[in-house]
């Protein structure tokens, strides 16, 4: 009996991560609203949980695709996977109003360029304190700290190693899980709580997937515009990355 049943959940790979998902998110109001008062977000808790759950997997199985390693919870890897992340932050910018992303107007453009740089800077200056001191390094390393994508899509295009390009992913994962859990902490005190402001936010702090889940955690009608300026700055940093940037970096040292 057990043997079916385990057998038709992992026949039914995607169906069971689904039904994984909504557990989690369930569990996570709930204890939201038992344990916080609904101050601690229920999303924000999911994101924890989830991430816990991924380390844990990891840890037994000492793979490296978190719950996916699980034959039976295979259907993880293809839910959680870029295709439907990216169909996912795509499908958002039907919810956008254009009046409010014009509101945003230069500020959000702003913001872009403030974004990108600021954290390239932080994460070239984190390589550099590391002991890496030639430029496709500190480049890569850098555009890994602009977000997970940029990092990658820099260090092919310049010639870093994999081993680089690597950090640079891990740079962008690290920035992804803390924009992703602090949000919803930080949103009151910085005036997170309309359209123009989440343009804004998505422009300076640029990674797709921690901004719409912290958005998602603060105020849901918030993402699509949070999500859609991430874009733009994902788009931003692979233009600069491997050329302007690496230039300025390569000149100076």
């Amino acid at each position: 009996m057990l043997d079916t049943f385990v057998g038709v959940l992992t026949a039914n790979g995607l169906l069971t991560a689904f039904t994984l998902v909504g557990l989690i998110m369930a569990v996570s109001y709930v204890a939201s609203a038992r344990l916080s008062r609904n101050r601690l977000h229920g999303s924000a808790i999911a994101v924890l949980t989830g991430l816990v759950l991924a380390y844990i997997a990891g840890v037994w199985t000492g793979g490296d695709k978190g719950l996916a390693d699980f034959p039976i919870l295979a259907g993880v890897g293809l839910m959680g996977g870029a295709m439907f992340r990216d169909f996912a932050i795509i499908a958002t910018a039907f919810g956008v109003d254009i009046d409010h992303v014009r509101r945003a107007g230069l500020a959000g453009g702003v913001a872009l360029v403030v974004g990108v740089l600021s954290s390239f800077v932080v994460g070239v200056a984190i390589a550099w304190m590391f002991g890496y001191r030639d430029a496709v390094a500190l480049t890569t390393i850098g555009a890994g700290a602009v977000t997970y994508i940029v990092g990658p899509v820099t260090g092919t295009a310049i010639g870093a190693s994999s081993a680089v390009m690597a950090l640079s992913i891990a740079a962008g994962l690290v920035k992804s899980i803390l924009v992703m859990a602090l949000t919803p902490f930080v949103a009151p005190y910085i005036g997170l709580d309309n359209p123009q402001s989440a343009v804004v936010y998505g422009g300076i702090m640029g990674t797709s997937s921690g901004v719409a889940a912290g958005l998602a955690a603060t105020d849901p009608a918030l993402v699509p515009y949070g999500a859609m300026a991430a874009a733009f700055y994902t788009g931003l940093g692979c233009l600069l990355g491997p050329s302007l940037l690496y230039i300025a970096v390569r000149a100076l040292v």
